[in-house]
This record gives C-alpha cells, sequence and structure tokens, in this order.
C-alpha cells in the first residue's frame, strides 16, 4: 500500500471516529463468513458502524485526534474491528447479544465511552449497565417530577379533602 493510500485511510478513519460518541476495538478474526454476515446485520439493526481496520493506521488516527487515547493501543493487536456508535452501550449490547450461546467472539478488546478507556473482555457488562444520555436526562425529569406529583395527588386524595377543610375553617374562623 502506497503512502498516499494509508494517507486517505488514516483520514477516512479519523473522519469516522470524530462522527460518533464512543467506539469499540473488538475481535473478529475467526468468525466464518456467515457470522461476519450476522454480525454486520446485527450492528447495522443496532446504529452501529462496524469497520475492519488496520492496527497500525486506527494508531496513527488516534495519535492524530485530540484527546489522549494511549491506554488502548496496547490492544491494537491482532486483527481489529472498529464498532463505531452514538450510544455508549449499544455495541456492549450486541456483542453480548451475539456470543449468548457457544460463540466466543466477537470479543472486546477496548473501548472509548464518554471519555473513558475500558480495557478486556471482563469489562462488557459494566460497558451494557452504562446509560446513555438521553436515559440519564429521562432519569433526572423523573426525579424532578416526583415530588411535584407527590404533592399532586396529596392534594387530590383524602388528604386533599382534609387539608381543604383545614384552610376553610382557617379562613372562617379570621372572619
Amino acid at each position: 500500500m502506497r503512502k498516499e493510500e494509508k494517507a486517505v485511510i488514516i483520514d477516512r478513519i479519523t473522519e469516522t471516529l470524530k462522527e460518533y460518541a464512543c467506539f469499540y476495538l473488538v475481535e473478529t478474526n475467526g468468525l466464518d463468513a456467515e457470522k461476519t454476515s450476522a454480525l454486520r446485520r446485527a450492528a447495522n439493526k443496532a446504529e452501529v458502524k462496524m469497520m475492519v481496520v488496520k492496527n497500525t493506521l486506527l494508531h496513527k488516527a488516534l495519535e492524530g485526534m485530540d484527546g489522549d487515547y494511549s491506554e488502548l493501543y496496547g490492544s491494537l493487536k491482532g486483527a481489529t474491528t472498529l464498532m463505531c456508535s452514538q450510544v455508549g452501550n449499544a455495541p456492549a449490547k450486541l456483542i453480548k447479544d451475539f456470543v449468548k450461546g457457544d460463540a466466543t467472539l466477537p470479543a472486546l478488546k477496548a473501548a472509548y465511552v464518554e471519555e473513558t478507556v475500558y480495557v478486556g473482555a471482563d469489562q462488557l457488562d459494566t460497558l451494557c449497565a452504562i446509560k446513555s444520555k438521553s436515559e440519564l436526562i429521562a432519569d433526572v425529569v423523573a426525579l424532578l417530577q416526583s415530588p411535584a406529583k407527590n404533592v399532586i395527588s396529596g392534594l387530590q386524595g383524602s388528604a386533599g379533602n382534609k387539608i381543604h377543610g383545614l384552610l376553610e375553617t382557617l379562613s372562617k374562623k379570621e372572619g
């Protein structure tokens, strides 16, 4: 491969990484054609972009980006498939669902999610449990709405009638 071709591929990898909020480095070497096709279909359905990359070119792309990706460099061995997603836990769930049963591949090498690096296949359950930004916002909104809902339901229920009666009695006493 000529130097110009490598530069184009590095640029393409860099642009892809910049488009997505998180990315995973996955071992897929050893999957047969049928399982690879099934993984690509599942990734496409889950809105996860899959790219097989050369480790040296990915390393150069990461070096050229803002941020510190040095913890990932040790994982750039063997065949590497890059899985990119806007949702932090989507690739982890995809991998976990795919390996259910007897499969050992695809195997997680490392992941970069929400500016945090996760290294090793043992991090898969942790990554599956990560909530997306929209899920966290929904949780915060639900927490903020909860006290207001409690007050409204209290006023609408039998306690509300008691409060109304007390307020009415107090207003009559003053008058």
